[in-house]
């Protein structure tokens, strides 16, 4: 049975055991392992149920640790880890020949961040090793943002969790590479696009990839719940179509007046694009369990935060 713990020694004991723990940072909890012991990624793979094509997200402890990492590293990557690591930041960048062809998906490439979570950069400082660390969800299910999402999705293949609290971003990391020297965007996540450009000028855009990704988030169908959800720009009349189905509503700010639905979720109050951001996943957790035959997500105002959180629920209702 897993245990929920905040003892950092603890976890650093069982990962140098090549098992796989639940580890908090700011944006989502991952299933972390040592990069460097095939046992505990292939223990990742099949617990998450992932691909072995889906490259995993190195994380490390310091950002002068990429270049163990990575290696003829372009400029803007270097400009980027200086504006925005430790954060919720992951660059794809030309591996070094040591990282293991099962982190990459046996790309030449490899994606590596430096998450800003204080239990996150305690236990990579007691580690000689980076971590890999995807979402700690079976594939395709929606994120976990705490401890006990991880628990609830791995009550026996988990030996702890490492409990960091709600996790203060609540989606993935942005993914940003370089192929060619262009940087391109790969994933919206939790550092709105508009913000990288403001260091670089224009990105490229390469958001979907069914076929040998190359980062981790680039497949159609993703981050979903077991219930149908289906997006909304006219909510009340979406409810209207679904007549005597029970519903749930997921919304940015404002409740749906005298609305005929079982519950409602509502994500900022103050309308707040950080703050849904941040509460997205736990109402997608709790609305997926209340046996409702269809959620219904409001779209977000398609700018900054706004577009991650509308990819991410395109994602789920695919």
């Amino acid at each position: 049975m897993v245990r929920i713990t905040t003892d950092i020694a603890e976890a650093v004991e069982c990962l140098n055991r090549e098992e796989v723990i639940g580890l908090p940072t700011e944006t989502v909890y991952g299933l972390a392992g040592n990069i460097f012991s095939e046992k505990a990624i292939r223990n990742i793979f099949s617990i998450k149920q992932r691909p072995l094509f889906n490259p995993l997200i190195v994380h490390i402890g310091k950002a002068e640790a990429v270049e163990q990492i990575a290696q003829n590293i372009p400029l803007p990557a270097y400009q980027l880890i200086a504006a925005f690591w430790p954060g919720p930041l992951t660059l794809v960048l030309e591996r070094r020949a040591g990282i293991p062809d099962l982190v990459t998906g046996g790309k030449d490439t490899v994606a590596v961040r430096m998450p800003n979570h204080p239990m996150a950069l305690a236990l990579l400082e007691a580690l000689n090793y980076p971590l890999a660390a995807p979402s700690a969800n079976p594939f395709g299910s929606i994120s976990p943002t705490n401890a006990r999402h991880v628990a609830d999705y791995f009550p026996e293949q988990l030996e702890l969790v490492l409990d960091g609290g709600p996790c203060e971003r609540g989606v993935e990391s942005t993914i940003v590479g370089f192929p060619d020297g262009v940087p391109t965007l790969y994933r919206h996540g939790s550092i709105p696009a508009e913000e990288i450009e403001a260091e670089l000028g224009q990105l490229a855009y390469l958001t979907r990839k069914e076929h040998a990704p190359d980062a981790p988030g680039m497949l159609s169908r993703h981050y979903a719940p077991a219930t149908r959800i289906v997006m909304s720009t006219e909510v009340a009349q979406t409810v209207a179509e679904n007549t005597g189905k029970r519903i749930g509503l997921m919304l940015f700010s404002k409740p749906l007046q005298e609305a005929n639905v079982a519950h409602q979720e509502i994500l900022s109050p103050k309308e707040d694009l950080k703050e849904a951001a941040m509460h997205l996943y736990a109402a997608m957790h709790r609305l997926d369990q209340m046996g409702l035959d269809l959620i219904i997500a409001e779209r977000f105002p398609d700018a900054g935060l706004g577009r991650t959180i509308n990819d991410r629920l395109e994602r789920a209702g695919k």
